[in-house]
């Protein structure tokens, strides 16, 4: 089941960073990353972030989460982490899929590590395609992949 997370309430921030602490140490492995930023994100950080978080609930815990953003006719996947325990269960692309149907968007954005292959793969399969590739200051390189709407492919013809 996928719900709304009210991440202001010092639990449910809590409960998120979690999952993302053991998803993106484990993402840092597999990319080789030393110095990978989500890893310094603060619970205060989430419970103070004005995102939107949602969660995909499995045995009475949060087992993924997404965090959005959303501005004018964009909407922006900021983060997308699932628990170790429940990798490779279709969490996260039922995390993308709700994001896309329950927003009303002309362009979805996301960044990750180009090295993230599984990542990329992932969005590629939900309909997004690399526009960007650029290396920031903390040296992992990324890359940038957007998804348009039906109706801004249809007004792009």
């Amino acid at each position: 089941m996928i719900t709304h997370l009210k991440q202001q309430s010092m639990g449910i921030a809590l409960a998120i960073h979690e999952v993302f602490q053991a998803s993106y140490k484990i993402e840092a492995e597999l990319i080789g990353a030393d110095n990978f930023p989500p890893l310094s994100r603060s619970v205060q950080d989430i419970a103070h972030s004005s995102s939107m978080f949602y969660g995909y609930y499995a045995d009475g815990e949060i087992a993924g989460v997404i965090e959005l953003a959303q501005l004018n006719d964009q909407l922006d996947i900021n983060s997308l982490v699932v628990s170790p325990e429940h990798f490779r269960k279709g969490i996260a692309g039922k995390l993308i899929e709700h994001a896309l149907t329950q927003f009303s968007y002309d362009e979805a954005v996301v960044e990750t590590a180009t090295a993230n292959k599984p990542a990329i793969q992932l969005y590629q399969k939900h309909g997004f395609v690399k526009f960007k590739q650029w290396v920031p200051d903390h040296g992992v390189t990324k890359t940038a992949l957007v998804r348009r709407s039906d109706k801004s492919r249809e007004q792009q013809k």
